[in-house]
């Protein structure tokens, strides 16, 4: 006797097979629509760290060390010994392996040395972060509007793009961070995708030596606490050891070439040390990150709270898991740490702004919108303090910035029309925020006001114009200035050294190196008897009376 056909398990099949492809089709379709937010927000980000991007001089300290260090690599074949151990004013150079300034060196070579040569790679990576971290809450499991607008509170935040777009590491190691965190999400799945984490923490590597180890640790930590098994798995090691290996011939070479120096300069000396020790000076209290936080953070600050409850209820799912690890391991070691720099916390940015982003998307998918008063209040103040900023910068101030008003005004619209849209719980407040706050950070960094650091010390071109005008290349200038300016020594060609007061009668009997003072010292010892080369603003370039 023979089965017959059973109706009820074929319509059953049939159901299920229509299910899947049903699943099937929309799962496609919601990745064609990650592609296009990806792109879209990728293109964003570029057109927004990349405006006006060479348009003012390049800032002190790191600025000018890295494009010192790049201009020196530049000069030098690529491959060559000088290529593997950089150098600063012909000195080996300890402080950070080479991974920026290479690509920088390598657009001096090809483009020519500018601010916007030197500049170029940092804002690149910065960037490509925006698309990455869309990528990350994507493959953290989170909804698609979470990613979204995570990505696009990380976008408008002012000091993750006023810092990423700098020539210094920090936007660059946040890339490679992001890149690790999507190898550890995908190779969950997928071991092969071990040699990408591995890939992300050795480029870390050759930026910061030491972050490496702390954000590899923050990220097997929550790899390992999710997925316990994957300790046992020799792929993931072998993945790690891949990725890791061009950073690790680096060091190696290193320890080979210098011997124990390096490392004690490189992994002590500015590395641990900055742990105990308040480097240059930069000490702060264990709140001091919280505090930048709350300067700045605004105006998106205000959906942390509601995020930080939404990460601590998913604590059990990967989502959860992921920030909390993240959060807390980066932000408690930066925070007992002695050497404070607001720059340190950059890592820690993209995390906050995925709290931010499953807040924000709280309120996007439930209408009525639940924003609370909170939202009202705070961008009220904003249009208020746009509006105030705006007149005084348009009118008021003693250097006025029309592109700088323009952006208050658009921030201070932004504010007043979301404050009102918020008031009357209208989802639509989300995207004129987002939009706003887009506009008004373009026609920011379209001023000359983004890099407000440069007010503070004085203009370093028309010096460097005279020093390099009078001075051969290399040439060594002491200067009775209390504080190096490394900007000034890229710019002019040669090495500008401070001398302590109390050293001064002594530099000044060499009298074969001349020295750049202010004008009202002139008529102070030991130069009252110098003889003036030039002149550039309140700077006199001046050399001894020869016997």
């Amino acid at each position: 006797m023979t089965n017959g056909p059973d109706p009820a398990g074929s319509s059953a099949k049939g159901r299920s097979s229509r299910m899947g492809a049903v699943a099937r089709q929309l799962w496609r379709r919601d990745d064609r629509s990650d592609w296009l937010w990806a792109l879209g927000l990728g293109l964003a980000a570029l057109l927004l760290y990349g405006m006006n991007l060479g348009g003012l001089p390049l800032r002190d300290w790191d600025e000018g060390i890295v494009a010192q260090v790049a201009r020196e690599l530049s000069q030098v074949p690529i491959g060559s010994e000088g290529w593997w151990f950089p150098t600063l004013h012909d000195r080996p150079y300890f402080n950070k392996p080479p991974l920026i300034h290479w690509l920088i060196a390598l657009l001096f070579r090809t483009v020519g040395e500018s601010e916007w040569t030197a500049r170029l790679p940092g804002a690149v990576l910065g960037a490509i972060s925006v698309p990455l971290l869309f990528a990350v809450g994507r493959l953290a499991g989170s909804r698609q509007p979470v990613a979204v607008w995570s990505a696009l509170a990380y976008l408008t935040w002012l000091p993750v793009v006023r810092h990423g777009r700098l020539a210094m590491l920090d936007g660059a190691i946040v890339a490679f961070g992001l890149v690790a965190w999507i190898g550890a999400l995908k190779l969950r799945r997928d071991l092969r995708w071990a040699w990408v984490l591995g890939l992300g923490l050795g480029a870390i590597a050759l930026l910061k030596g030491l972050v490496a180890l702390l954000l590899g640790a923050i990220i097997l930590g929550c790899l390992l606490w999710d997925t316990p098994r994957l300790a046992r798995s020799p792929w993931l090691w072998l993945g790690l050891l891949l990725g890791l290996a061009p950073a690790a011939a680096w060091y190696m070479a290193q320890w080979v070439h210098y011997g124990p120096a390096f490392f004690e300069a490189n992994l002590f000396n500015q590395s641990l040390r900055r742990v105990w020790d308040a480097v240059s000076n930069r000490a702060g209290p264990p709140w001091f990150y919280l505090q930048e936080l709350l300067e700045t953070g605004w105006p998106w600050l205000v959906a942390l709270p509601l995020g930080v409850r939404l990460v601590w209820r998913d604590r059990d799912w990967i989502w959860g898991k992921m920030l909390l690890v993240w959060l807390l391991g980066y932000g408690l070691p930066i925070s007992v740490m002695e050497t404070k720099l607001p720059w340190y916390a950059m890592p820690l940015y993209p995390a906050l702004a995925l709290a931010i982003g499953s807040a924000i998307a709280t309120h996007w998918e439930e209408p009525p919108a639940p924003f609370g008063r909170g939202w009202s209040i705070v961008f009220g103040l904003l249009g208020v303090g746009g509006a105030i900023g705006a007149v005084y910068f348009g009118w008021f101030a003693p250097l006025r910035d029309p592109l700088l008003a323009l952006a208050l005004f658009a921030l201070g619209l932004t504010g007043g029309v979301v404050a009102g849209l918020s008031q009357q719980g209208d989802r639509q407040a989300l995207p004129v925020a987002a939009w706003g706050l887009f506009v008004g950070l373009l026609l920011f960094f379209a001023s000359h006001s983004w890099l407000w650091e440069l007010n503070e010390q004085y203009p370093v071109r028309p010096v460097a114009g005279l020093l390099r005008s009078t001075l051969p290349p290399h040439s060594k200038v002491y200067t009775a200035d209390a504080a190096q300016r490394p900007s000034l020594d890229f710019y002019c060609h040669c090495e500008v050294v401070p001398v302590p007061k109390a050293d001064r009668d002594r530099h000044w009997a060499d009298r074969t190196t001349p020295w750049l003072i202010r004008i009202s010292q002139k008529r102070q010892a030991p130069f009252v008897s110098a003889i003036v080369i030039g002149q550039a603003g309140d700077r006199l370039l001046v050399r001894p009376e020869q016997p």
